[in-house]
This record gives C-alpha cells, sequence and structure tokens, in this order.
C-alpha cells in the first residue's frame, strides 16, 4: 500500500486526524494510543462535515486546561515511555524533534531547552501521536514509493501566538519544510498550514509531486475547522497499490580529468555539486600523459538537474570540458526509522528488497550532531546507533 498527501489547502493536526478515520481508520485506534501517553484526558470525536460541498471527516480534539511546562525533552521522553507500536513512536519522535529543531533555530536556543507554546499544547501532542498510529495501522509502504505529498500550500498573513504576532507563514513551518526540502507556495490569506501539519508531512513523505500511479483503493478526506471562501479546507490522504516498477530509471554522470587544481579545494568542490542537485560525486586517481597525476571528477545527478551541476563543475574547478553519460539506474526501495541513542533519536535508512530487509546504514549527520551535544566521540555515538539498528534488524548484522 502507498498513500499521497494533496495538500494543496495545507495541513494541520485535525485534517491528518479527519482524513485518516475517514480512509477507514477507527477512532479507536488513534483514541489508544493518545490514553497511552498518561497525560490529562482527551478525548477525539469524529464528526461528518462540509467544505465548499464536498463531504470529509473533522476531528475534534477535546483536552482540559492544562498548566504543565512541557519542553522538547519532556516531550521527547513522553513519547518514548508511552505504550505504543514502535514505527508509531519513532515516527512521533522524529515528527516533535523536527518541530524542536525548528523552534530552537526560530528562537535561538538550545533544542533540548525549547518550550512548545504552541505546538506542545495537549492537543497538538494528541494530534501527533494519533496520526502517526493511524499510519502505523495502516501498513501504508514507507519506503521510495511509499507515502509522497503534493506542494504545500502555506499561506500568509498575520496570526497571534504566545510571543505576540507572529508573520504567516509561521517561522517553524518553513523551517520544518524548508530541512524536508519540500516545495511550498503561499496562494491564501491566512494560515493554512500549520507547525503540527508541517512536521506530520515532512516526517511521512519520502518525496514531493503529483499523484503517483496507482491503483486506488481508498480516500480519505480531512477538514479542517475553519471554512474559508477562498478554497475547501482539506487533506486528502490517497492510497492504493502501486503501478509498475518506481525505483528504476536514468541517470546522467558527467565527468571530466582535472590534474591542476589545489586538492584541498575538492571538499568545496563536492559541497558546490550537491548543492546544484548532484546524487553523488567521487574521485578516481589517474595518470595522465607525460606522467601526470590526476584526478576524474565523477558526477551523478539526475537528468533534469544536469545542466545546474554542469555549470557548477566549471565554476568550481579548473576543468574546460567534460563527458556526459547517460546511465541505467536501478535503486533499492528505501525507507528511513530511528534508533534510540542515551534518549534521543538517530535516523537509519534500511534498503529492501520486496518486504526483505538487505542493509542498514545509520545516517551520519544526526551521529556528529549527537556527539557534539553529547561531548563524546563520534565513534562512540556511531558504535551505538549500529549496535541497535543490528539488533533490531539481526538479519542484516554482520
Amino acid at each position: 500500500m502507498i498513500g499521497w498527501l494533496d495538500c494543496g489547502a495545507g495541513a494541520s493536526g485535525d485534517m491528518f486526524l479527519g482524513a485518516l478515520v475517514d480512509a477507514g481508520v477507527p477512532v479507536e485506534i488513534l483514541q489508544q494510543a493518545v490514553d497511552a501517553l498518561g497525560v490529562e484526558r482527551v478525548e477525539l470525536h469524529p464528526d461528518p462535515v462540509t467544505r465548499h460541498g464536498l463531504s470529509a471527516t473533522h476531528v475534534r480534539v477535546e483536552c482540559p486546561p492544562t498548566t504543565v511546562d512541557r519542553r522538547f525533552s519532556a516531550i521527547r521522553d513522553l513519547i518514548a515511555a508511552a505504550d505504543l507500536p514502535e514505527r508509531a513512536r519513532a515516527d512521533a519522535i522524529e515528527a516533535f524533534t523536527r518541530l524542536g529543531r525548528a523552534e530552537a533555530i526560530a528562537h535561538r536556543v538550545e533544542l533540548e531547552k525549547v518550550h512548545f507554546h504552541e505546538v506542545g499544547a495537549l492537543d497538538s501532542l494528541a494530534d501527533v501521536v494519533a496520526a502517526c498510529a493511524g499510519i502505523e495501522w495502516l501498513r501504508v509502504h514507507r519506503g521510495l514509493t511509499g507515502v509522497t505529498a503534493s506542494q504545500v500550500t502555506v499561506g500568509g498573513g498575520v496570526t497571534r501566538g504566545a510571543h505576540g504576532g507572529i508573520p504567516l507563514p509561521a517561522p517553524a513551518t518553513l523551517a520544518v519544510l524548508s530541512a524536508a526540502d519540500a516545495p511550498v507556495s503561499g496562494e491564501v490569506p491566512y494560515e493554512a498550514c500549520t507547525p503540527t501539519g508541517a512536521a506530520l508531512i515532512a516526517t511521512f513523505a519520502t518525496g514531493y509531486g503529483t499523484l503517483p500511479p496507482m491503483r486506488v483503493k481508498a480516500i480519505g478526506v480531512g477538514a479542517g475547522g475553519r471554512d474559508p471562501k477562498e478554497r475547501a479546507n482539506l487533506l486528502r490522504l490517497v492510497l492504493g497499490e502501486p503501478v509498475g516498477a518506481q525505483a528504476t530509471g536514468t541517470a546522467t554522470v558527467l565527468e571530466t580529468n582535472v590534474d591542476d587544481l589545489d586538492p584541498r579545494l575538492w571538499p568545496p568542490v563536492q559541497a558546490a555539486l550537491f548543492a546544484a542537485g548532484a546524487s553523488d560525486a567521487w574521485l578516481t586517481p589517474i595518470l595522465m600523459k607525460k606522467g601526470r597525476p590526476a584526478h576524474t571528477l565523477h558526477v551523478l545527478c539526475r537528468d533534469d538537474v544536469a545542466p545546474a551541476v554542469r555549470e557548477a563543475i566549471f565554476a568550481h574547478t579548473t576543468a574546460i570540458g567534460l563527458r556526459v553519460l547517460t546511465v541505467g539506474k536501478h535503486a533499492l526501495d528505501r525507507e528511513m526509522s530511528t534508533v534510540d541513542v542515551e534518549g534521543r533519536p538517530v535516523r537509519i535508512k534500511l534498503a529492501r528488497v520486496g518486504e526483505t530487509v538487505v542493509n542498514v546504514s545509520v545516517e551520519y549527520e544526526d551521529v556528529a550532531a549527537l556527539a557534539l551535544e553529547l561531548g563524546r566521540p563520534a565513534k562512540q555515538v556511531l558504535a551505538a546507533a549500529t549496535a541497535k539498528a543490528y539488533r533490531r534488524y539481526p538479519e542484516v548484522a554482520p
């Protein structure tokens, strides 16, 4: 089963829950996930509604007033201790980690000290955990062809928050979607995508674009609480079975021989190539005519970004020409998950052949950031994350 999120009207926590219930997830599954948190009583109530004449489901999240101070570390620990399905727990922690990093940037504070004035309220906590439990219940595949999303309408204008007037789209919303490389647009004069909605999109979606080829099996339509005149305030979740092979295609390889570039410049050259859209870049040492030592620069990229990558090669190296090759490409289906290292999530990448996991790798950027945060050698954090990944997937352990 794969899924596609139609975010043309934005997204919010209650819209996610409405789409899940409308797609067939029993509300009891969502309620059980919320109850597992052990916080003040929060109740979910699905209601049939219409938006611009279109039928949908809106889930009301009813919770009592609370004075509990919930910072990022407290929320993370609360979710980690909850009796939730493993993937739902990991997704919920990832969603709040994305939010925490965005808020840390917006307020220039350390991640552990982030205080969720808006998104940390009980209703948002319930939204995130329930949505993650709902996606898990649907058994939506989480690889390259798992959940994708459309361009996200974020809206514009000004809203009121705990710190006063906040420009829209909210800084946290933009930061979360930027980190996920999600395409966005304004289009409407109000907040269309909330930080919570952005975090759920970023957590679930492995890519962005139009509706992928599929045989549609179910459609869930979730409504927001408002009914603006500009457009139907709906989030659609389209579920189905994939059609054809999704991981096979072509790519472009650009190559050039370079014998007169200071080798200290190669790291910034690679950084520039990746910024231009390269998928990979590597060097092969060679021996040129007259015994000159040199390197062949190889750059793999999608066909559509080849012109930008070519310009980056000429701008950042001494090359005056290059070769262009079209190659066939087949990539194993991949999905992201997390393991817990000293209470912090570290992402791992799983590669599958069908439903069988054949490789697991730890995301080094997460390792480096956590090592810096803990004041530990990166090799120790990497070893701990790798060991936990192998314990979870012993079939790929060496």
